[in-house]
């Protein structure tokens, strides 16, 4: 136990040193001293209740859901109908009243009809999702039910949450808090961000891409006065294109989602090499429905529309088989850049509107740091004067562990991008009260180990043996509780979390391993006959 030879030296010291070191480009900022720019500069973030930041309050509507979920059926029964063999025609197709009614042209179809539909109307859960009628012998009506639309709105702000996040990753900021208010809310919280302005424009898009054949038939007269034939409808140019002020008939049913999108890069058109532009990539099967409508439709226009608004209405000149694809319009760099970024995180299934707005300044943090500065020195200097006293050369060296146990804490922090947040300072200031908890059990240990009249090499070794499985099982429970409140915790309670796992793993490091070395490298080099316990 006692037993350290010159590789295990080393790499003890190795761990420790590189630890502390990382911890040193933090321990500048803090100090207002420039870190050398040749050097790496690992830093442990600060949250937003110390470094200050934007935090915002989304809200979904849940009718555009249910718009949604029937717009979704409808195209669904659709493409059943006009696939069963042989094909079962309908008409008088409508979703007024927040319900798919339709009519079946042959009454004798209606048993088979509804044999196609009854598995368009199972949902992932238990719950019915859809309610089918039969009226009058031949008109279906598919209306749906309470718990599959709470189901809809549940999967659609599960999904929300997850495309904000991605969006807000995109941005390059660090440890975002992102979580769940209600059934219907989300909020966000980014440190360091002082203008929202941007975190706005970006949250606030819903980024659907949508491309749609332009209707053909339709009458630019008809289109200025926003009338649209059946099966159709109307989109206005977005703001600063050339069509400005204009609006485009669309095909409504059909066309390709821009959930098919599995890239999405910012970049200019090769042509003059200067125009911003936004190049996309499909996946297989959207590969294969884009080079299906481009081969159908050549020399047809098709309409790009983001978020409800047309971008471009090009021509299909040739068949397109890559699944590659270019957007361009009246972007600039900044806002093709936001619009890959928001494709490439999906679009969101539902519009997000901002409800509240608070811009957190850095002085309630610069206060609690330095709060929780005074609060660290005090308890250590009193942790220090009172193992010193109590143990004398023991108590030297877990003083110099409870340092070494600080830096190592705050170097595994900036190493691995992790955020220090207000109830981190909290953990921080606990590990330290109890990191010399192994000390203090090795220590009274070696004294019951003296009192039965071991020698001082034996008592030492049995000490350091006995105590270090109370000091596992003690750090294990606590391990177990941190990751618990890591993995179902948030937000602050996280930050709690990552500073007390992190801290029990250098605690025990430091206070075992280190200061067994120490004593070890002591006991040879002197052979005390009596230690002072």
């Amino acid at each position: 136990m006692l037993e350290f030879p010159t590789w295990k030296k080393i790499w003890l010291w190795g761990i420790t040193l590189a630890a502390a070191i990382a911890a040193l480009p933090s321990i500048f900022a803090t100090a207002g001293v420039d870190w050398p720019d040749i050097l790496p500069e690992p830093t442990v973030n600060l949250g937003l209740d110390l470094a200050g930041g934007s935090h915002i309050l989304l809200e979904a509507e849940p009718s555009q859901v249910a718009a949604q979920r029937l717009e979704n059926m409808e195209e669904a029964v659709r493409t059943a109908m006009r696939q069963a063999e042989p094909r079962i025609r309908i008409g008088d197709v409508s979703t007024q009243g927040d319900q798919l009614s339709f009519m079946l042209d042959d009454g004798s179809q209606v048993d088979r009809a509804r044999e196609l539909i009854l598995p368009l109307m199972n949902g992932t859960s238990l719950q019915r999702e859809w309610d089918l009628q039969v009226v009058d012998g031949q008109r279906f009506i598919l209306t749906p039910t309470e718990a599959g639309l709470d189901n809809a709105v549940t999967s659609a702000m599960d999904s929300a949450t997850e495309v904000v996040r991605k969006r807000i990753d995109g941005l390059g900021t660090r440890e975002p808090t992102i979580i769940r208010q209600g059934d219907t809310r989300i909020v966000v919280q980014v440190p360091g961000l002082q203008d929202p302005d941007e975190l706005k424009e970006l949250l606030g898009k819903t980024a659907k891409l949508e491309f749609k054949l332009v209707d053909q038939r339709a009458l630019p007269a008809d289109v200025a006065q926003g009338i649209a034939n059946p099966g159709s409808q109307i989109f206005p140019y977005q703001a600063g294109t050339p069509q400005e002020g204009l609006s485009e008939a669309v095909i409504r049913l059909g066309g390709i989602q821009g959930d098919s999108l599995i890239g999405a890069q910012s970049g200019v058109d090769p042509q003059d090499n200067r125009t911003p532009v936004v190049n996309i990539q499909f996946d297989s099967q959207g590969t294969e429905r884009f080079a299906k409508l481009s081969t159908e439709n050549v020399g047809q226009r098709f309409a790009i529309i983001l978020d409800g608004e047309v971008i471009s209405a090009p021509f299909f000149r040739e068949p397109i088989l890559g699944g590659q694809a270019q957007i361009s319009g009246s972007f600039t760099t900044e806002s093709a850049y936001a619009l890959a970024i928001a494709l490439q995180s999906g679009a969101l299934p539902v519009d997000l509107a901002v409800v509240e707005e608070r811009t957190v300044g850095p002085d309630l943090g610069a206060d609690s740091i330095r709060k929780g500065m005074i609060a660290m020195l005090i308890g250590s200097i009193a942790v220090i004067v009172l193992m010193i006293v109590t143990y004398g050369r023991f108590g030297v060296y877990a003083t110099l562990a409870l340092g070494l146990n600080v830096l190592m804490i705050l170097g595994i922090m900036a190493a691995l991008n992790t955020t220090l947040t207000l109830p981190g300072i909290a953990g921080f200031v606990l590990t330290i009260g109890a990191a010399v908890d192994a000390n203090v059990l090795i220590n009274e240990r070696i004294r019951e180990e003296r009192k039965r009249g071991r020698r001082v090499f034996a008592a030492v070794e049995n000490g350091y043996k006995e105590a270090t499985r109370a000091i596992y099982d003690a750090n294990i429970t606590n391990f177990i509780a941190g990751v618990l409140l890591f993995l179902f915790g948030s937000g602050p309670v996280r930050g709690f979390a990552v500073v007390l796992v992190i801290g029990l793993f250098t605690s025990v490091f430091t206070a075992v391993a280190l200061t067994r070395m120490w004593v070890a490298g002591w006991l040879r080099k002197t052979r005390p006959q009596d230690i002072n316990l």
